[in-house]
């Protein structure tokens, strides 16, 4: 395998959940040394590894945290810190094989001791985990600056290349037991020899986003999450932990957007938050596989932007554009979706967007019902291509063939993890993302394929990409645009917009960005389906005095839903060049409803 600092610069990584939580489930009382397990009871270690491995985690923690001399005391085990900690690597190297990563997990010593014999005890236990192979060293659960160095610095004695994550412990106003700032560990621990800075622990993935967020902004090194599964509540003599696994992921998400490059789980999470979380990552991680084609020189004539459709055309016209999203349907009767898109098309509406297995559903491919659009119907589509579901073969053949029957407007996005959908077991590919899948389309543009292979005639699609005006990271939303503009983007779609005022202060932020921008609109039809997006959709963003209106219209919901859309679309019309409206159930009505209302 490719070195850890290597791999932590090239993706997100993923880490495994607690392994305490699991020996308790399995049956394991709270009475006794559950680090000894490691020599007892091997095989239990080693099965809980293998669950985490097979939920999809690119590191595993070795079964070791409270194996120091000053925690064994406790069960008159200090005599075995050297057996323990060897028996507890050689547990997880066993289970890894090599396919994923070791961490030799070393938690501070639970004791208040000297500075040379806290260095003592640190270098006992990592000594003994270095032996048994360990790839990288997690400090887990520190509260005090001065003993994380202590630490930190008896690793470095035995091994000065190792890679060392150093996690510290934050409570809810993001202070350590020692009462430092997030800003004053990332500015300390910045100074000294280590890889990752991290946070681990004490709170659940709530209050942890702040903490992320804040370190993120403080140092350059790379930022590590690992929350609790929430508060631990005592249930029948038991300690449950009740964060679902979704909300879990929820939060991981947004820490991965906060700026967090390596995530996993702490007290009560189990393979079940991590498969989940597994999924996320990959959804979210940069392109994992290389776009940049050779350097050959080949003399094509390329098809300028205005030319390749006629959404295109009219776009470079000026004229203010319609678009209309229609789902595909889930059988393979297309005929009533047929109807809508006719609907559509006797509207004097400019195109139909057609999204790809939205929410991770199975459904009719878009490119199929794209061709039945424009041959059977007479409208123009736009198609929705995933990065999920192919791999960059299959993206590059599905781009020359669409290009060869006349689908010309491919709009690039990354799509949303299969757990979101009916199918959580179901593989994801992502071995690009939207930046990446860009960049794709655009060397087929200019008649070249990703290794570099001339193609003869050159595809024209028109490439567009997606942007959320209200993401939560906004710094690396917009970021990601002017990576998507710069490898080749020629329009853009928003995320459902309402707050108008958001729109146009991002609008401004982008100011530089000259290409078309068709802003996104959805007609709610209920309070529920205003508190669904707000809650349960990554991304959206529905304020609370929507919600009130949506509340107060009662019976009137639907009317009262396009109200707010056309109110918003007015005010925002300005700063866009077309609309891209979003019906809710799929339905059209609402869009064209819209649509002649308010422009």
């Amino acid at each position: 395998m490719k070195p850890f600092k290597q791999l932590i610069n090239e993706k997100t990584v993923v880490c495994d959940g607690a392994m305490g939580t699991l020996l308790y489930q399995k049956g394991e009382y709270v009475n006794k040394s559950f680090d000894q397990i490691n020599l007892t009871k091997p095989e239990l270690i080693r099965n809980i590894h293998r669950e985490y491995i097979s939920a999809g985690v690119d590191v595993i923690e070795t079964n070791s945290f409270s194996a120091n001399r000053y925690r064994l005391a406790h069960y008159g085990l200090e005599a075995d810190v050297r057996a323990i900690n060897l028996a507890a690597a050689q547990n997880a190297v066993y289970e890894a094989r090599g396919g994923v990563y070791v961490a030799g997990a070393i938690g501070p010593l639970g004791e208040k001791v000297d500075n040379s014999e806290a260095l003592a005890a640190f270098s006992e236990q990592a000594e003994a985990l270095l032996e048994g192979g360990v790839d990288l060293i997690f400090l887990e659960t520190f509260g005090s600056l001065k003993e994380i160095e202590l630490a930190i610095n008896a690793v470095r004695k035995l091994d000065g290349e190792i890679a060392i994550v150093a996690h510290m412990t934050f409570n809810e106003k993001s202070l350590t037991p020692s009462g430092d700032s997030a800003e004053e560990v990332a500015k300390f621990l910045e100074k000294l020899c280590i890889d990752v800075i991290g946070v681990n622990c004490s709170v659940g993935p709530g209050p942890m986003l702040e903490t992320v967020t804040r370190l993120a902004k403080a140092t350059t090194k790379p930022i590590s999450a690992m929350p609790n599964a929430g508060d631990a509540h005592m249930v029948d003599g038991r300690h449950i932990y009740m964060t679902t696994p979704e909300y879990f992921v929820t939060y991981a998400k947004r820490f991965i957007r906060a700026g967090a490059k390596m995530v996993g789980g702490c007290c009560g999470t189990t393979p079940a938050h991590i498969k989940l979380l597994s999924n996320a990552a990959k959804a979210l991680s940069p392109s994992r596989v290389s776009v940049e084609a050779k350097d050959v020189d080949i003399d094509v004539e390329v098809t300028p932007t205005k030319d390749k459709s006629d959404l295109a055309r009219k776009l470079a016209d000026g004229k203010f554009v319609t678009c209309v999203e229609i789902l595909p349907p889930q059988g393979a009767d297309p005929s009533k979706t047929l109807k809508k898109a006719e609907r559509l098309r006797d509207a004097s509406i400019d195109a139909s967007n057609i999204p790809d297995g939205p929410r991770a559903s199975a459904r009719m491919s878009p490119m199929s019902l794209a061709l039945l659009f424009k041959n059977s119907v007479g409208i123009e589509p736009v198609v929705h291509y995933t990065c999920r579901d192919r791999n960059i073969l299959g993206m590059q053949g599905d781009i020359l063939g669409a290009n060869a029957v006349g689908i010309k407007n491919i709009l690039a996005v990354t799509g949303d993890p299969p757990k979101l959908g009916n199918y959580p077991d179901a593989t994801a590919v992502y071995d690009v993302d939207a930046i990446g899948l860009v960049k794709i389309i655009n060397n087929l543009n200019h008649g070249k394929d990703l290794a570099g292979n001339p193609i003869g005639t050159p595809t024209s699609i028109h490439i567009g990409v997606g942007v959320n005006p209200v993401a939560i990271n906004i710094e690396q939303e917009i970021k990601r645009l002017y990576q998507k503009v710069e490898n080749g983007a020629e329009y853009i779609l928003t995320q459902p917009i309402f707050d108008p005022a958001k729109f146009i202060s991002f609008k401004e932020s982008i100011h530089d960005i000259k290409i078309p921008i068709l802003i996104g609109m959805l007609p709610l039809s209920s309070l529920k389906m205003a508190e669904f997006l707000n809650s349960e959709v990554p991304g959206m963003d529905v304020p609370l005095d929507v919600r009130r209106r949506m509340e107060s219209a009662g019976e009137n919901a639907k009317a009262e839903g396009i109200k707010i859309a056309g109110e918003s679309l007015k005010m925002t019309r300005d700063y866009a060049q077309g609309v891209y409206v979003m019906a809710p159930g799929g339905g059209v009505k609402p869009a064209i409803a819209l649509l002649e209302d308010y422009l």
